[in-house]
């Protein structure tokens, strides 16, 4: 996975990982102590981002409808 990792031909534009064989949802990302990314090869991992990111959205509707 290390290989993979560091292999800049699986970082697009050196910011986005997509590596078909990797199966991690979050991999780390390009430095390791930034967190970790998304593996936008991984169909499961797009799943749980757009739903994150749905339910952030969500939320943030619902806290500006309460205060209105």
């Amino acid at each position: 996975m290390e290989v993979w990792h560091n292999d800049p031909s699986n970082w697009i534009w050196g910011l986005f990982y997509y590596n078909k064989k990797d199966k991690r949802i979050f991999p780390p990302k390009r430095f390791a102590f930034f967190g970790w990314t998304i593996n936008f090869a991984n169909p499961l991992s797009v799943l749980v981002f757009l739903s994150i990111l749905l339910i952030i959205l969500v939320l943030a509707g619902f806290t500006v409808y309460l205060q209105s």
